[in-house]
């Protein structure tokens, strides 16, 4: 039988995954709509893709055992919070700028944090309060405090956007509790699909798109940024729960810096390197203590 320090510390390297995945979005939705793909286009394609390509291995049939009030629930996660986070996200860069807009954003784990606590479904300990000052301390580093007056509209879509993941995240523990992985995957991934593909057609934007390259992209966000992404978190959300889950993802900013300045010829800045290491200090430090809490119960 597996040990709790090994099932925690896979845990925690699928978490990792999943953040380093999610990470290349950014990268790969600019090299994507720089082709003069819409981006409403870019993401129906990404999610298509991705639940078909996990259709040829989920076996969907399986869908028949799983009681239809929970399929709802995943599809409509996966439709309504999942198309939602990234409409708000995606909007609020038309008022302020990515570094602004990534501070907010990455409130998120305190906001879990927080909620968690107050719903007493998990302890808010000192060693989780240290942990999540040294993530959100690395992430201000790493993209820069907002110094200059932003723009309201914008800074509401993007708390908006961090209140609601810092919902969603327990709601998408609770929903796949229970429930196979790659099914819940499938389901999630299939919701976000509708929501993107029916948008896409109310906007006029549900474009074939042209060229070998781009459909690369495309692809490489179907199953990196889509399909590994949320079943790699989902796995690992199930054994962190929320709350170690999204300080672990906090990783995902440096990710995206670094793969910026591999593909896009971005600068490496010192700051980032600082912010990295505050945030691996805090991946650290989850992990230990988490470690530490399995050996003991």
């Amino acid at each position: 039988m597996e040990s709790s320090d090994a099932s925690v510390g896979r845990a925690t390297l699928l978490i990792i995954l999943s953040a380093l995945s999610f990470g290349s979005i950014s990268v790969l939705t600019v090299l994507v709509t720089a082709a003069g793909v819409p981006l409403l286009t870019a993401m129906a394609w990404r999610y298509l893709l991705g639940v078909t390509l996990l259709g040829a291995v989920a076996r969907p049939g399986r869908i028949r055992s799983i009681p239809t009030v929970r399929v709802v629930q995943l599809v409509v996660t996966g439709g309504c919070g999942q198309a939602l986070i990234t409409y708000l996200s995606l909007h609020a860069l038309e008022y302020i700028p990515v570094g602004p807009l990534a501070f907010l954003f990455y409130t998120y784990p305190a906001w879990v944090a927080v909620l968690a606590a107050l719903r007493k479904t998990e302890r808010l300990t000192s060693v989780r309060v240290i942990a999540l000052t040294l993530a959100l301390a690395g992430v201000t580093i790493m993209v820069g405090a907002p110094t200059e007056k932003l723009n309201s509209i914008g800074v509401m879509l993007a708390l908006g956007s961090a209140l609601l993941y810092s919902v969603y995240l327990p709601a998408l523990e609770h929903v796949q509790a229970g429930i196979p992985a790659v099914i819940a995957t499938f389901l999630l991934i299939g919701g976000a699909a509708m929501a993107f593909v029916i948008a896409a057609l109310l906007t006029g934007e549900l474009l074939i798109p042209v060229g070998i390259a781009v459909w690369s992209e495309i692809l490489v966000l179907a199953v990196v940024s889509t399909v590994v992404a949320f079943l790699t978190l989902i796995k690992g959300l199930a054994v962190l729960g929320p709350v170690r889950t999204s300080i672990v993802a906090t990783v995902e900013p440096f990710f995206t810096a670094t793969l910026g300045v591999l593909v896009l010829g971005n600068q490496m800045s010192t700051t980032t390197l600082l912010g990295g290491m505050l945030i691996a200090g805090a991946v650290l430090l989850i992990q230990w203590n988490s470690t530490q809490l399995a050996s003991t119960a």
